[in-house]
């Protein structure tokens, strides 16, 4: 296992700039920031890892910060990583667990991407992505909430008309609690292999690629949650294919 790196840079860097910070005290803060942090694992009841594509901050549960990155399609260097291919049929359901629970406010969204061939390893670049569902944000009384939050288990259906072949699904959750400025929101996903069976002939779109789907500037990314609170929320990315 590699040696933990802290989810928080800047905080890593506040702790060895300021003295009154003893060793101890910056390293229970720091486990307790990534205890605040979750991650996407063991789809439909499989191992942790089974089938879904391990990334190098598995240990920490850190985000990824860099929407310009690679490392914005699967998280940490795990865009053309192997694992185990799960089958599933189309029109049936994939859930993961979140073994912390969604702790940040923000949207839960869901994309996938077919392989030419082969879906373990395979790098997704360019424009491959599509979206297949998303939960944004409700509001009443002036107040704004999100349906995602504090989830242990998320759930999405594979389209009913989505053609047979390999395909990496991708999970993703935006924490938006420091979105304010812009490089403050919070990626949280996992992509997870699936050979998907049955289903139909449709051609899904909008296609994206990752990165290149979201900029740092989009309203969904680059917002303030705490004042003035917003009054209406629509999540980043393109729109959600109908299927």
């Amino acid at each position: 296992m590699p040696p933990a790196r802290s989810t928080t840079p800047q905080f890593t860097a506040l702790c060895r700039s300021m003295k009154l910070f003893s060793a101890l005290v910056c390293a229970v803060l720091t486990a307790q920031q990534a205890f605040a942090h979750y991650r996407f694992l063991g789809i439909n009841g499989s191992g942790d890892y089974e089938y879904i594509r391990q990334y190098d901050n598995y240990y920490s549960n850190g985000p990824v910060t860099n929407i310009a990155s690679s490392d914005i399609a699967c998280n940490l260097g795990a865009i053309a990583r192997t694992t185990g291919t799960l089958t599933v049929a189309a029109g049936s359901t994939a859930t993961f667990n979140v073994p912390n629970g969604i702790s940040h406010p923000g949207p839960l969204l869901w994309y996938m991407a077919k392989a030419p061939g082969s879906v373990n390893g395979w790098n997704p670049s360019g424009n491959v992505w599509f979206k297949i569902a998303q939960t944004g944000a409700t509001f009443s009384g002036g107040a704004i909430s999100w349906p995602s939050s504090g989830l242990s288990t998320v759930s999405v259906k594979i389209p009913t008309s989505l053609s047979a072949g390999e395909y990496l699904l991708r999970v993703e959750h935006i924490g938006l609690h420091s979105a304010g400025s812009s490089g403050g929101a919070q990626f949280y996903m996992s992509c997870a292999q699936l050979k998907v069976t049955g289903g139909g002939s449709a051609s899904p779109g909008p296609l994206v690629s990752f990165p290149g789907a979201y900029s740092a500037s989009d309203p969904g990314i680059l917002i303030n949650l705490y004042y003035p609170v917003p009054t209406s929320y629509t999540p980043p990315g393109p729109a959600v294919w109908s299927g």
